[in-house]
């Protein structure tokens, strides 16, 4: 039986593309490696266990990023507000020890909402009243979180839409409660 060149120098080939592969994926893989920071555990880890110990730290950096997204958003909440009260005070004469108008901004956002609440430190009631709200209309509350930066408190509420949800309920009812209670509108 003759040899076929063009058949042995075909397999030559996929070999040589193979082998080249393997050294590519060998070195994306290191890379990878290094980026990723170890445990001080000295057994070494599986190659899948090692990618999924990187897929992991990957999901705990990008859980880490919304967290400090949040609390980038909710500092330049603080921020714009400080900036609003200064403008209003050089504007108007406020008598010492007035109170700081709390501000709401309830947003839905698919079948979540989320409610920011800015408030003086003299309003603690209004969060728990934002949360009775929240629940009233259908919603249930995930998480709420408050940073306190001198005299101004920002509550960050997320809800989910509840068994309870009705259609005719949302953030513009949410609103609309809320600002009676702060308001009395």
């Amino acid at each position: 039986m003759a040899c076929n060149p063009s058949s042995s120098s075909s397999r030559v080939d996929r070999r040589t593309v193979e082998k080249n592969r393997r050294i590519h994926m060998k070195a994306l893989y290191s890379k990878l490696h290094s980026l990723v920071p170890h445990n001080s555990s000295r057994d070494m880890l599986s190659l899948p266990d090692q990618l999924q110990e990187a897929a992991n730290y990957i999901n705990r950096l990008q859980i880490k990023l919304e967290k400090m997204k949040e609390e980038k958003d909710n500092l330049t909440q603080i921020k714009k507000l400080e900036m609003n009260h200064d403008k209003k005070s050089k504007s108007s004469s406020l008598m010492a020890g007035q109170q700081r108008t709390p501000q709401i901004d309830v947003r839905e956002v698919g079948s979540a909402l989320e409610a920011i609440l800015i408030t003086g430190v003299d309003f603690q009631i209004l969060f728990s009243e934002t949360v009775r709200v929240i629940h009233e209309e259908g919603f249930d509350v995930v998480n709420a979180s408050f940073s306190i930066i001198n005299d101004i408190v920002v509550h960050t509420i997320h809800a989910q839409i509840g068994e309870s949800y009705a259609s005719e309920n949302g953030v513009s009812r949410i609103i609309e409660k809320l600002n009676n209670i702060v308001y009395g509108i």
